[in-house]
């Protein structure tokens, strides 16, 4: 039996799809003849063309000759729309596309100045030989249009030609012939004038952009009737202006200060980075303190407009404040944030309160940090956290009351907000050695909320940094270490320097839990990193108790709050380049973009190195730990002080006797322990034993295997 298929009516085979579809739009596109004067048929014929090219669908390439017959037609929406797919297809198609070349020529003599800039921008955008070597001569017919529309086009081509072919530019005479332009009298022509040789400029290491003083004062004087575009390209271009006499520079930045009331955020932001600039020429200190103040109501305005341009605005006062402190330095209630924010507003936000947080506004601020605090994102609850100590650490008369917000928020033992008070409260330990200890008790009444690798290394810094004040020290770290070998590096490498800190404090407390660790980062894990510093404890020890107590108990590197500022260098790249995308990811602007060059200061009579101060580097630094006068009978469990007359308070000052005592035996202890019974690891000691490793400094690093058959340890790194 055989069955048929009959297809419904409203059946079409798949493949008319393809071929089909052109068939029709070639037949639209040739129908109406005479009677469709307005050409009606063709407009729809080519807007359903235009359609299919913009969807990738390369069957529409089949009509190249179609629409080069279209191209005649006196209709502007339809040259259009011809020019639009000559673009698209020409490099496919190159063979067809060079068949319009004539054509094109044509419209360049068309008494309409719309259609001789459309005509000269299609021509110009096509990457074809032919079309490259044909828009020469007529960039240079059109530089001299009486129409300044089809002149700013042609400026605009310039720069697209030497994009397509940067060797036969030069040997033209098209770059001179733009630097014309430079003095025509239309304000959009000279802007879109600049704006091609600054693009000339970045692309090329030949070409050298030289600006004075008079051409600088007369582009400043065309601002005013510049579009927000135009006004943009002088101002960048005023980038390029070297002042030789600081009145020069004064005078130019008063002179463009009005741009900075301008509506559009990209003239503003423009206006600010040429401000900037022109300071670093500036020498009297009052004119810049003046700009300076200037500069603070455009950046608050821009924070009305949409989260994007907040977000870049933002940013960009993270650098100027770093760059020029008086800038915003009376607006911080501005910067405070609303519920409504985006989360990367308010985490900037609260980058800048706290560069803008002083004595006299300390009080509001932690008002609005302890709101903060409390809300419902935890990223920007610890953000909130964190800044309030290092508030405390910048800000040292506020401190107290910084450590006391920071105890308040821990007794809401929200887990999160624990952790990053522990951490923080380790940086105040080290920024106030002798004044805070106090809070070490109630810290250790929340151990059991910390389970984050920084949380913990904190506060096991803490225990070690303070064993001799703590009365159970050793009964805490026990705690800690029995979950070593699961713990991550950074709370095994925190472990493993407190336990050596206990042992040197306190060797009687000590004595059994050193061989342990050290047994066990040495020879139970694969860190490297842990592995040397084990080993580097365990050789100092052994050798000289009281070098071990230099080293590990020394002096510690100064901590202050703006250790996040950027090096001299970056920021002043930075600072040059205010309101590009450079400024968000703060990288170097070649490493956004690919064509930039990089800014720098250039070398003047009136440059003021002087003036380049950073934010923050007047600010004091840690001061040395010291030990003196401290009460070391802290049981921080109880929270209560040892009697000095009772007999717990007598054991306690037997207990350190004898810590004192040993303290001097404690290399002979050391001297005394081994891993296995087995040598010095790190080589010859006091028994002439030979080495079990050999590490140097001059030799390739090669692993030698023990002959104890105690080394299990792979590679050994130098520090």
């Amino acid at each position: 039996m055989f069955f048929a298929f009959v297809p419904p009516p409203h059946y079409e085979p798949r493949l008319k799809t393809r071929q089909g579809k052109v068939a029709e739009l070639r037949l639209e596109l040739n129908s109406g003849g005479k009677k469709d004067k307005n050409y009606a048929g063709k407009k729809i014929a080519l807007k359903k063309i235009v359609a299919n090219m913009t969807m990738s669908n390369n069957d529409m390439v089949a009509l190249f000759p179609d629409i080069l017959g279209c191209m005649h037609l006196q209709s502007l929406e339809i040259k259009k729309m011809c020019f639009l797919y000559l673009v698209n297809y020409a490099r496919s198609r190159p063979e067809m596309a060079v068949k319009a070349i004539p054509l094109l020529e044509q419209d360049l003599e068309d008494h309409n100045p719309l259609v001789r800039a459309l005509t000269l921008r299609t021509i110009s955008y096509i990457h074809v030989r032919e079309f490259v070597e044909a828009t020469v001569p007529l960039v240079k017919k059109s530089l001299r249009d009486s129409d300044p529309y089809v002149r700013k086009t042609a400026a605009f081509c310039v720069a697209k030609l030497y994009d397509h072919d940067r060797h036969m530019v030069e040997q033209s005479d098209l770059i001179e012939r733009l630097n014309s332009l430079l003095r025509d009298d239309n304000p959009t022509v000279v802007a879109s004038a600049l704006a091609g040789l600054m693009d000339i400029w970045e692309r090329s290491d030949a070409i050298k952009l030289t600006i004075d003083y008079k051409n600088a004062s007369k582009m400043v004087a065309i601002l005013a009737d510049c579009s927000e575009w135009g006004q943009t390209y002088i101002l960048e271009a005023l980038m390029s202006y070297v002042p030789q006499d600081s009145g020069e520079a004064s005078l130019l930045a008063e002179r463009i200060s009005p741009r900075l009331s301008h509506s559009n955020s990209s003239v503003v932001l423009t206006c600010i980075r040429v401000i900037l600039y022109l300071m670093n020429y500036i020498a009297d200190e009052k004119q810049n303190t003046a700009l300076c103040k200037k500069l603070s109501p455009p950046l608050v305005t821009l924070l009305a407009k949409g989260p994007e341009v907040q977000y870049l605005a933002l940013r960009n006062a993270l650098l100027i404040l770093q760059r020029r402190p008086d800038v915003l330095r009376n607006d911080i209630r501005v910067f405070f944030c609303k519920y409504n924010d985006p989360i990367y507003v308010k985490v900037t936000k609260l980058e800048l309160i706290f560069m803008l947080a002083n004595e006299r506004n300390i009080d509001e601020v932690l008002t609005e940090l302890r709101e903060y605090a409390t809300e419902i994102d935890v990223h920007f609850v610890r953000k909130a956290v964190r800044a309030i100590g290092k508030l405390a650490i910048k800000i040292e008369p506020a401190a107290q009351r910084c450590i006391n917000l920071l105890l308040e928020l821990v007794a809401t033992k929200v887990t999160y907000i624990v952790q990053e008070a522990t951490v923080v409260i380790r940086n105040i330990f080290r920024k106030y050695p002798d004044q805070y200890e106090s809070i070490i008790g109630t810290l250790c009444e929340h151990l059991d909320s910390l389970d984050e690798p920084e949380a913990k290394a904190a506060m096991v810094w803490v225990i070690g940094q303070y064993a001799d004040r703590i009365e159970n020290s050793d009964a805490l770290l026990e705690d800690f270490l029995y979950s070593f070998a699961e713990e991550p590096v950074e709370v095994q490498l925190a472990l493993l320097t407190a336990t050596v800190k206990l042992f040197i404090q306190r060797p009687t407390k000590g004595q059994e839990l050193v061989p342990k660790v050290l047994k066990w980062a040495t020879e139970e894990t694969d860190n490297p990193d842990l592995r040397d510093r084990a080993y580097m404890y365990w050789r100092l020890l052994s050798t000289d108790m009281n070098a071990a107590k230099q080293i590990v108990m020394g002096e510690k590197p100064a901590i202050t709050a703006e250790s996040e500022r950027l090096d001299p260098a970056t920021l002043e790249e930075m600072c040059l380049n205010v309101g590009t995308l450079a400024t968000i990811y703060l990288k170097p602007v070649q490493t956004v973009f690919r064509s930039a060059r990089p800014r720098r200061l250039q070398d003047s009579p009136a440059l003021q190195r002087h003036n380049t101060v950073a934010f923050g580097e007047t600010q004091k630094s840690i001061s040395m730990f010291g030990r003196g006068g401290q009460p070391n009978d802290i049981d921080v469990r109880t929270r209560t002080a040892a009697s000095a007359n009772g007999g717990q308070g007598n054991m306690g000052q037997a207990v350190n006797d004898a810590d004192v005592y040993f303290s001097g035996v404690g290399t002979q202890q050391m001297a005394a322990m081994r891993i296995d019974q087995g040598d010095d690891l790190f080589g010859g000691n006091s028994g002439g034993h030979a080495a079990g490793y050999v590490v140097s400094a001059h030799a390739p690093q090669t692993v030698l295997q023990p002959a104890q058959g105690e080394g299990k340890n792979g590679d050994l790194l130098l520090l």
